[in-house]
């Protein structure tokens, strides 16, 4: 999907007052002392976009006064950063989103930087969207890709239309141009020990009377030391190809052998098949493993920006046409429902006591 003639119809010259912002910024999520992931695969993606660009990449580091804010500002050099914003207050212990808001678009009014990127997270959506709308700007949710064009805009690329087109979208005439990205879309850049750059450190100016939400309680997510499918390094999938939901069983028990984790694509959760923490997509999750097994998925782009960061992807389909076919690297033209219960037996021959063990 072409945007070069509308983009050329609506370019305007950038007004003057927004001329003067540069810089490429990423937001380092912090919560309860950890970094979420997303904000390292973020710096690794916002070096690249900041060498085009000749700028410096920087970090924005929000927390509490008791080391862990100053601790993500060392690891932030470790993985790109250039330059940070540490801001450090009591009232940012706990993401709230009216002190994060107002800390942020400060940030941004003082120091003013060209590109500001955030990990699509359920914190970090929740900023981004607000941050926007303070600042008046343009935000591009969920981004599957980034670049820089020939006159120096953010083109950022998303799935539109329930997941059946790509859309470049470019703010041309606003600063910053913002875009959150979800975990695992990105590669993870390799962590390189630095000394400590340019740290701005900046006073946080609110009361917390003037706050209107209050934290009373923190209550760990019960899942959080689970195996995560977003994480895992074999991922197993079925689609309707199955044929029926009994068939579910042969995914998960190839993914048993193999030591991995199993998914599915979006239709199987609309059925009812399979529970919506198991989808995989943009819809569901982003995955990036070491080997992906798609069983009977088509591979529609909805799915296909959901797994092709996978380094292995092999497809199990009858379909020669399937779309799957034009980005996965192995293809093995079957039912999927005779294939995979044909590769448990193999693989569990060859893992032998491996696979005697993990089960």
């Amino acid at each position: 999907m072409s945007n070069e003639a509308p983009r050329s119809a609506a370019k305007k010259q950038l007004p003057e007052h927004f001329k003067a912002y540069t810089g490429v910024w990423v937001y380092i999520e912090l919560e309860r002392g950890q970094v979420h992931s997303v904000s390292w695969e973020l710096l690794g993606e916002g070096r690249k976009l900041a060498d085009q660009l000749k700028v410096p990449l920087a970090a924005v580091v929000l927390g509490p006064p008791d080391g862990s804010a100053r601790a993500a500002v060392a690891d932030s050099f470790c993985y790109g950063a250039d330059r940070a914003y540490l801001m450090e207050s009591a009232l940012l212990a706990d993401y709230r989103n009216e002190p994060y808001t107002r800390a942020m678009t400060d940030l941004v009014n003082t120091h003013k930087p060209e590109v500001l990127l955030l990990g699509a997270t359920t914190l970090g959506r929740d900023l981004a969207g607000s941050v926007a709308t303070t600042l008046k700007t343009g935000l591009t949710a969920d981004c599957t890709e980034l670049a820089i064009d020939a006159e120096r805009s953010l083109a950022a690329t998303r799935p539109t239309f329930g997941g059946s087109l790509l859309c470049t979208i470019m703010t041309l005439n606003v600063r910053p141009q913002m875009a959150t990205i979800r975990p695992r879309v990105m590669a993870m850049p390799q962590r390189v020990d630095a000394p400590v750059g340019e740290v701005v450190e900046v006073p946080f100016d609110m009361a917390e009377d003037t706050i209107i939400t209050k934290v009373i309680d923190f209550i760990a997510d019960s899942s959080r030391d689970k195996v995560q499918l977003a994480y895992a390094d074999i991922v197993v999938a079925g689609g309707l190809g199955l044929g029926n939901a009994d068939n579910l069983r042969h995914v998960r028990e190839l993914a048993r052998v193999l030591g991995g984790e199993w998914g599915c694509s979006r239709p199987l959760v609309q059925k009812g098949w399979a529970p919506a923490d198991r989808q995989i997509g943009q819809t569901g999750k982003t995955i990036r493993p070491k080997l992906y097994i798609a069983a009977g998925i088509s591979g529609a782009i909805q799915h296909r920006v959901g797994v092709e960061g996978a380094d292995l992807i092999l497809a199990i389909n009858t379909d020669k046409a399937a779309p799957i076919l034009d980005f996965a690297h192995y293809a093995l033209i079957a039912d999927a429902a005779v294939a995979l219960p044909a590769l448990t037996t193999a693989f569990a021959r060859r893992l032998g006591p491996a696979v005697r063990l993990a089960g």
